[in-house]
């Protein structure tokens, strides 16, 4: 019942938030256009239900600039104005709900994180893909980019484990407030967040 349940809010959410993104893409595509020509889309392979690879999109938020042997320059230098303000106001996801209709997302779950990532997991954080992954989730609510990585695994396999329809209702209202506030957009000292780089360099650097 649970999963019908899930599956019709996703559908639902998703027709609602595609139109959005359609009455907003004129303005989306012109912004982006005007401060760093190309692509609309950012589009990325990214470990779903199972691990299972899928094709991921967000509007495009960082300029397409590399050093001199080809390797994306820094964050902070690719960010474009509007890119920030995209973000901020999570209008870079809206081309998500695309994933979301076609049953490769939903509207709440942990957030899908690059394939790189999968062999740094330990077990119990690779739970998080006992699920499918969603535009929002329990640690978007509970610090998003502000927090780190390991709270952030806890926070994912936290919801695997606690799975309701009022527990997905109460997120998805939780982040509409924390949209509205613009909470824990970046991480500190980060225009975005740092990579995960495993657990042993994580528990390293802590004891630094």
């Amino acid at each position: 019942m649970y999963r019908l349940v899930k599956r019709a809010m996703d559908i639902l959410g998703a027709l609602v938030g595609l139109f959005f993104a359609a009455l907003l893409y004129p303005f989306i595509w012109a912004a982006i256009q005007r401060e760093s020509p190309g692509r609309i889309l950012f589009a990325q392979q990214r470990p779903g239900l199972h691990g299972t690879i899928f094709t991921f999109y967000k509007f495009r938020t960082m300029r397409e600039a590399t050093d001199s042997e080809g390797n994306p320059l820094p964050d902070a230098e690719r960010i474009t104005r509007i890119g920030a303000f995209l973000r901020k106001t999570s209008l870079d996801e809206l081309p998500s709900f695309w994933n979301v209709l076609k049953g490769e997302m939903s509207l709440v779950g942990p957030r899908p994180l690059l394939v790189q990532y999968l062999p740094l997991y330990s077990p119990e954080q690779a739970r998080r893909h006992e699920v499918k992954p969603g535009i929002t989730g329990w640690a978007q609510i509970n610090g998003r980019n502000a927090i780190s990585w390991q709270q952030k695994f806890a926070y994912d396999v936290w919801y695997v484990d606690h799975l309701s329809l009022w527990l997905d209702f109460k997120i998805i209202l939780l982040t509409v407030w924390k949209v509205i506030r613009r909470e824990g957009i970046n991480q500190q000292g980060q225009v975005t967040i740092e990579n995960f780089k495993g657990n042993q360099t994580a528990a390293t650097e802590h004891t630094r």
